[in-house]
């Protein structure tokens, strides 16, 4: 009777690309437990797939790697010997390996060939008895990080022993590629009998490493090649390289490989190949986008082709592409780039209505992200970029872009906000720098006088304006001494994305006749200031709060973490938060990956872990939708008794946006200001969202995803009775 095996494997490096999720589902998909060890967080990983901690194996920090390709394979060479040792029967399969069938080999050896002549065995799949005296001698081998492998040339092992003679013995990691994989496994398995347990080639390894790109070839090269034999089929994660180079990260059409990622549905930009060694893939890039939603992105060089495809995919937001030439100029023919760009774009699933030629200066308006890879401060002078950053940013655009030592990008930049290096490489022996740029509220905005100007204005001679370090800012405006509203906003919001230059809110507010504290950071600080902690310290001290009847604190997002953080200023105060985070302190929530900007910052103190010092307040009312897994969690930790929950479903982080849109945010907000709002009224009002075309878009989505086909059908069918909703109807014409 055949076995039921479980394979295991491990994976380092973050997010997974749609490679190794082709090759777990498919494991999955083929109804073969799996399970995949991992030594921190992985976002991305296909449902049905086990997750353990790769401690339970070996308990370590120490990932070694082979130093001369820069690959953590060195690690998981060693990292599977010890799975198998402890996990008897368990099959060891490299993250590249694909289940062509389920693995039901009766013997625990599970083994095989890679090339012909039946000599040189891979370890991409490896099964051994875990008390054989094979997996015994190996272990015991590598627990050495200095030998002489005896498997290597007589030369090779001559000149490591003098190494060792003189003192400089060669540490595993500055070894050759495979001595403790594929050469270790095949000179043990040989010197100790054991050729009968190999498998044939055709069992994992059909196609040779030499023939790995017929993976990028038609399925039929490859459908020739597979036998009945053939269980796992390995498909070479060096492939990457070319995928990489020249597919812009994704499988060619009509590919073996695109042939599988649809069978298992999957995405393939969704999930982009960030690297292979020292190559560096743009499409990568979206895992360093600090961004919730995406409405446009801009490429202005014409080389960030599978990250534009990625945005897209991932936000449905329109792709803008630039006909500008090396100076920065709009010119009558268009540049060479444009009609391959277009025609990829189209030929991966973006709809022509998306996709947007800027031929005039007078096309260029505010975008989300700017694409300006290989561009100006690289292949071209910098100083064009300037006209392109004055018509194409607003407060919280991000630009990702290459800066070439020596070509003034740094001190230009500088100028206008803030670099964090993500990556570096050598071009024609010069170092570029991948940078990610996030602009700041600058002093003095254009026709206003400045924010301090503007501000003390609006306090007159009633009020006060506090401006303080590092741009941040207190604005208070009497009117009452019923109620004060403290809000919490972004000056760089403030001055550059609304027209009267208010801080949020302002209007609703005045309405109303409340009084205001406007509390405003300097950037994306997440307020974690000195000098903002005195000011509360010193309002609460001086008895501010108390001359009030009601006092709440009201903030979204960055804002929403810091109206819980500082609630303990103002006892007894109501607290309105959306999308909160509840701290960005890695040690406590290591699973936020959002947000890289603050994440050095001190979260702690009286104004820290929101989620704990916000019991101070009489209620806390938090907006989230429970569908966004890192704002659940977040919300998650808010555990004390004062904590109304008001969940909105498939709305999204910046779920205010959506909440406007269907004509509710101003009676939710009034509501949840004033008091009065309960969880019966707030479920009514957002009943709205059932003809809102996100949400319906979302919910169709969660039918497909869920397998629901039926349901998917009739409810995309009845979504587009009532509008035109293009993403339902792309959806619906993608279902079998």
């Amino acid at each position: 009777m055949a076995r039921n095996r479980e394979v295991g494997t491990l994976w380092i490096g973050g997010h997974l690309s749609w490679m190794e999720q082709l090759c777990l589902k498919s494991f999955v998909d083929q109804g073969q437990k799996i399970t995949l060890f991992s030594y921190e967080e992985i976002p991305n990983v296909p449902k049905g797939v086990i997750q353990r901690d790769g401690r339970e194996i070996i308990d370590t920090d120490d990932f070694i790697k082979y130093e001369q390709k820069n690959s953590f394979a060195l690690f998981a060479d060693w990292f599977r010997l010890h799975m198998i040792h402890k996990c008897p029967s368990m099959i060891w399969i490299d993250t590249d390996v694909y289940c062509h069938q389920p693995m039901t080999y009766d013997s625990d050896y599970v083994l095989g060939f890679e090339l012909p002549g039946e000599q040189r065995i891979n370890n991409a799949v490896l099964g051994l008895p875990h008390d054989s005296e094979m997996l015994r001698q190996m272990l015991h081998f590598t627990e050495d990080r200095y030998s002489i492998a005896p498997f290597l040339s007589a030369h090779r092992q001559k000149e490591m022993r003098q190494l060792a003679m003189e003192g400089t013995p060669m540490h595993i990691s500055q070894q050759q590629w495979g001595v403790w994989g594929p050469m270790m496994v095949t000179y043990y398995a040989h010197s100790l009998g054991l050729k009968r347990h190999i498998m044939p080639l055709d069992a994992f390894y059909p196609i040779t490493f030499r023939e790995r790109t017929t993976f990028l070839e038609q399925t039929e090269v490859v459908e020739a090649k597979l036998t009945d034999k053939t269980t796992a089929l390995h498909l070479w994660a060096s492939n990457k390289k070319e995928l990489g180079n020249r597919h812009n990260g994704l499988p060619p059409v009509g590919s073996y490989l695109e042939k599988l990622l649809k069978l298992h549905e999957i995405e393939p930009s969704l999930a982009p190949l960030t690297s292979r060694g020292n190559n560096l893939f743009d499409a990568a890039l979206l895992n360093d986008l600090q961004v919730s939603d995406v409405n446009s992105v801009l490429d202005v060089s014409g080389a960030a082709r599978g990250l534009c495809l990625a945005l897209h995919h991932k936000f449905d937001c329109d792709v803008l592409l630039a006909d500008l030439n090396s100076e920065g100029k709009f010119e009558d023919g268009p540049q060479p780039w444009l009609k391959d760009y277009s025609q990829f774009l189209k030929t991966h699933g973006v709809d022509k209505s998306k996709i947007k030629i800027l031929k005039k200066p007078k096309d260029l308006k505010p975008v989300d992200v700017v694409c300006n890879l290989s561009g100006f401060g690289d292949s071209y002078k910098i100083g064009p970029l300037s006209r392109i950053m004055e018509k194409c940013f607003h407060s919280d655009t991000q630009l990702l872009t290459d800066i070439r030592k020596g070509s003034g990008a740094y001190p230009f930049f500088r100028e206008y906000g803030t670099t964090q290096q993500l990556s570096q490489h050598k071009i024609k022996g010069s170092n570029v720098d991948r940078i990610l740029f996030t602009p700041v509220v600058r002093e003095n905005v254009e026709d206003s006088g400045g924010w301090d100007k503007i501000a003390e204005n609006l306090a007159g001679k009633d009020g006060w304006y506090r401006p303080g370090t590092n741009g941040h800012s207190f604005l208070f405006q009497p009117r009452s001494t019923d109620t004060l509203v403290v809000t919490f906003d972004n000056l760089d919001i403030t001055m550059t994305k609304r027209d009267d230059r208010r801080p949020w809110g302002y209007s609703f507010i005045e309405k109303q006749g409340w009084s205001m504290l406007g509390v405003l950071a300097g950037g994306w600080t997440w307020y974690r200031e000195p000098w903002v902690y005195d000011q509360f310290d010193d309002l609460k001290k001086s008895g501010f709060f108390k001359q009030f009847k009601r006092v709440v604190f009201y903030g979204a997002s960055m804002g929403g973490y810091a109206a819980c953080a500082f609630s303990p200023a103002a006892p007894g105060c109501d607290v309105v938060a959306i999308s909160p985070q509840s701290t960005l302190d890695k040690t406590i929530v290591p699973w936020e990956t959002r947000y890289k900007v603050a994440w050095d910052r001190d979260y702690k103190g009286k104004y820290g872990d929101a989620a704990k010092v916000s019991k101070a307040a009489n209620r806390v009312s938090i907006l989230f939708d429970p569908y966004e897994p890192l704002d659940a969690q977040h919300a998650a930790r808010f555990k004390n008794k004062n904590v109304q929950f008001l969940r909105t479903p498939l709305l999204g982080h910046r779920l205010g946006s959506s909440l406007s849109q269907m004509g509710i945010l101003s009676p939710i907000i009034l509501g949840a200001l004033n008091g009065t709002l309960t969880s019966s009224e707030f479920y009514t009002l957002l009943r709205a969202r059932k003809e809102f075309p996100r949400y319906q878009r979302e919910l169709f989505n969660k039918a497909v995803d869920k397998g629901h086909v039926a349901l998917a059908k009739s409810l995309g069918e009845h979504i587009l009775s009532k509008n035109a909703n293009r993403a339902v109807r792309l959806g619906l014409q993608a279902l079998p």
